[in-house]
């Protein structure tokens, strides 16, 4: 194995969700002669099903998971047959299909369980891999077959140890021998238990990063269906463009705002080795994507990110704000019902917080009442305009409050990281909120 010569792919759900684009995936990973280890998603929609199939056996309702089952079950024998053409390979696809399904068809007999609900969510990346494996083959496309349960690990913390991964994978690649190209799973894991879990929403990422950061990769590509990171919402505003290079620490503010090309946890492995990583876009894979490496490439802003489901509290309380301890008490709340804080601000007499989680709200509003009077905003958004050193460019916090003049801004943060100023808005002004930056700060 070349130290350090080896290349990470990652391709998405949409992108092995149909048979054409499995194939164009097996063009992209055998492009040029570079080592590389491809890691898959699930089939797109295979995960949510089988959080229905879940779901349904949680609630003791066999007969709806069983629909749910045949349904899927039907999905992937038309799949099967639109990906392979031989004998021989359809022959291998049924027999991992009749391997699979017959193990969920199994579990509609046994008591439901937390363990059981992660062994069902794992089948999609095993179908997935096991798959394109066959594909491979078919097409005399020399590779070999790395299953994820074997070194992708968390602690009892539900934290992956780089340390160990890197252990069991150089070991397994030390059996495998030689390879052009292996191919491993996203998203599934062992926990400290020795069982089936996963890493959760965001998780194939989070895969590739890891095992990039413990082979210390080239380069950790994460292909998806959209041509790198934009510089705002695609979705909601007319005119973005993607973004050509992004500084980790940017590209993890962008994703924690809710950009939503890449979960935030997934890119600390590849930075703390220091590994690139590039989005690209598998329906383009000549276009340039979005490189993020450690230097910024640029400075002002470059993204506008939103995040949607915030719940604003405001404490206000003349008699206790200036004594000191006082916030810490406030903190303590949420720190007691594990519920994380995105923004603060604070005044005289009042202090506001902004939580994306509402779970323990009643719970957290019941034990800050005795500090005074608790206000509570739910349906806001944060907008979040990231770049590289935005409080040392001049100008940006003219151009942006003077573009967004027409809107009610509830909070304000700035100063607390040089890459971003975020905005606390009401959810219904958010597409107007975009676009109107999107034009002050890029003339778009």
């Amino acid at each position: 194995m070349g130290e350090g010569k080896m290349k990470i792919m990652k391709f998405g759900g949409t992108s092995v969700g149909k048979a054409e684009r499995m194939h164009q995936v097996s063009q992209l990973i055998t492009a040029d002669n570079e080592q590389k280890i491809v890691v898959l998603s699930a089939l797109s929609g295979t995960t949510n099903s089988l959080v229905e199939i879940s779901n349904a056996m949680a609630s003791a309702n066999k007969n709806e998971a069983k629909q749910f089952i045949e349904k899927l079950e039907n999905h992937y024998k038309e799949f099967v047959k639109s990906l392979l053409k031989t004998d021989a390979a359809l022959e291998s696809a049924n027999k991992v299909l009749q391997e699979h399904f017959e193990f969920l068809y199994i579990i509609l007999k046994i008591s439901f369980s937390e363990a059981l609900n992660k062994d069902i969510l794992a089948q999609g990346e095993l179908l997935s891999t096991k798959l394109f494996c066959i594909y491979l083959t078919e097409h005399n496309i020399d590779h070999a077959f790395l299953p994820a349960l074997e070194f992708m690990t968390i602690d009892s913390y539900d934290e992956p140890q780089v340390g160990t991964i890197k252990v069991k994978l150089s070991q397994m690649l030390k059996q495998l021998g030689e390879k052009k190209l292996y191919i491993t799973q996203g998203y599934i894991c062992r926990n400290s238990k020795g069982e089936v879990d996963n890493l959760k929403r965001g998780g194939s990422d989070y895969s590739a990063s890891l095992i990039a950061a413990a082979i210390n990769a080239s380069a950790c590509e994460i292909w998806t269906d959209i041509d790198g990171m934009h510089n705002n919402d695609p979705r909601i505003v007319k005119k973005t463009y993607p973004i050509e290079q992004l500084s980790f620490d940017e590209a993890a503010e962008l994703a924690y705002f809710g950009a939503k090309i890449l979960h935030p946890a997934s890119i600390w492995p590849a930075q703390f080795y220091n590994v690139p990583v590039k989005l690209l876009n598998t329906m383009e894979p000549t276009a340039k994507g979005t490189l993020i490496t450690e230097k910024a490439g640029s400075v002002g802003a470059k993204a506008i990110a939103a995040k949607d489901g915030i719940t604003a509290i405001r404490i206000k309380s003349s008699r206790m704000l200036l004594a000191y301890g006082f916030l810490r008490k406030v903190f303590e709340v949420f720190e007691k019902y594990r519920t994380s804080i995105d923004m603060v601000t604070t005044s005289e007499v009042a202090v506001s917080v902004t939580i994306d989680s509402d779970v323990f709200l009643k719970d957290i509003i019941k034990e800050l009442e005795p500090f005074g009077t608790v206000e509570i905003d739910s349906n806001q958004t944060l907008v979040s305009v990231v770049g590289n050193e935005i409080e040392e460019t001049k100008d940006v916090m003219k151009r942006l409050f003077d573009s967004i003049e027409p809107i009610p801004v509830r909070m304000v943060s700035y100063g607390g990281s040089k890459h971003n100023v975020t905005l606390l808005i009401d959810r219904q002004h958010k597409e107007q909120t975009l676009q109107l930056l999107n034009t002050g700060l890029f003339g778009l």
